[in-house]
């Protein structure tokens, strides 16, 4: 399927693209109104974009219904300040419900049944149920157009933040990914939540290269076992292993001895439990089963 999208009406195009753009983080954002009304809205057009300066940007688009702009772009433009609330899955019902078309001047906190918590450094008050909270100023408001749907950029500089100690690891020195249950938002109707059980680590070498597939023997590489993200895993040490004389493994002892008979079943069942190993996140180990079946 292609899909030309300046063919499609505007809800068309969203649709198809916040399904397949995903998951995306949720900007739960407080501003106030030049009167010092709240209002507090979630967007998942969200994401980091600088550390240094700490810049975090977001967009309340321009409504695809009737092309009137949201509470929240008004307020930031009256009022350059803002509190971004990180929405973890205790919150997340709360939050959707705050995301109803409210008329100006009702209080999303009051609607949603969420406290208020004084900001240290900017007016708009903070949810005090969510577990970080981050200050921001706005440095910027960059319009990408004055048609329904069109993105109104929302260039926030983060001047501080609260975070909740029991997110934290046992050391209090950063947020314990496991011990904070992030919610994401997908296409539809569709939420994703992060937890121990779907959390995973993705080795990234900061300064050795990895090898790359291309330099993995050609047996390896052409395996009809092993996955793109294994020869991936594979690919990322700083330099071809060679066989260890001191590698001792009792199951690469047994596929030896049992298929040796038999080069090719040899070489799939070396395969077969090297991708074990990757699984495992034993790189080094899948290596030497591997250089085991190309001698």
């Amino acid at each position: 399927m292609k899909i030309v999208l300046s063919e499609l009406p505007i809800m068309q195009k969203q649709a198809w693209l916040q399904h397949a753009i995903a998951p995306r983080p949720i900007c739960f954002a407080s501003t106030i109104d030049e009167a010092g009304n709240s209002n507090l809205s979630p967007f998942s057009f969200f994401n980091l974009f600088s550390s240094n300066p700490p810049i975090v940007v977001f967009s309340p688009a321009r409504k695809g219904r009737d092309n009137t702009t949201k509470h929240t772009l008004d307020n930031v433009l009256a009022v350059p300040e803002c509190v971004i609330n990180i929405v973890d899955y205790s919150m997340v019902q709360q939050m959707s419900l705050s995301s109803c078309e409210y008329p100006k001047g009702v209080d999303e906190f009051i609607k949603a049944g969420f406290t208020k918590e004084a900001a240290t450094m900017v007016k708009p008050p903070m949810v005090k149920e969510a577990k970080i909270k981050l200050e921001c100023k706005i440095n910027e408001v960059k319009s990408l157009g004055d048609q329904g749907g069109a993105g109104q950029l929302v260039i926030a500089e983060v001047l501080c933040m609260h975070i909740d100690d029991a997110i934290l690891n046992a050391e209090g020195t950063m947020i314990d990914q496991t011990k904070l249950a992030l919610v994401a938002r997908l296409g539809g109707d569709w939420y994703c939540k992060v937890n121990s059980q779907n959390l995973f680590k993705v080795a990234k070498p900061n300064t050795a290269l990895g090898i790359g597939i291309d330099a993995i023997p050609e047996s390896i590489k052409s395996s009809s076992i092993l996955t793109g993200n294994h020869l991936g895993q594979l690919g990322n040490v700083n330099e071809l292993p060679s066989i260890d004389p001191a590698f001792h493994d009792d199951q690469l002892k047994n596929i030896i001895q049992y298929y040796s008979i038999n080069p090719n079943e040899m070489e799939q069942e070396l395969h077969k439990y090297a991708a074990e190993l990757l699984n495992q996140e034993k790189v080094q180990e899948a290596w030497q089963i591997l250089l085991s079946g190309t001698l």
